[in-house]
């Protein structure tokens, strides 16, 4: 399964840790919406999944990686379309 398209939505207020949430189409057929890209307090960034909160107040992710390799990837995917100059264009302030 290849990624065939990342579209972000950054957010530019400095002070939330989500930079962007993304969306991810694999193999011009399937895409997974709302993928935030999230600063860790040491500056790496992460991924988290989309996720549904439970009745019980717990939330769970509705669609991810199976494992680490594929995580990796997407994560990779994700960052480099941030760091590239065009994502500018895709930017949403937040108030």
């Amino acid at each position: 399964m290849q990624i065939t398209d990342v579209r972000l939505r950054k957010k530019l207020n400095p002070e939330n840790r989500t930079k962007a949430v993304a969306s991810v189409t694999f193999d011009n057929e399937f895409v997974v919406h709302d993928i935030r890209l999230i600063e860790r307090q040491d500056g790496a960034y992460i991924i988290a999944m989309p996720h549904k909160k439970t009745p019980n107040g717990d939330t769970k992710d509705v669609a991810h990686p199976i494992n680490g390799e594929t995580r990796e990837k997407i994560q990779k995917a994700i960052l480099e379309a941030y760091e590239a100059p065009e994502a500018e264009e895709n930017s949403e302030s937040e108030e």
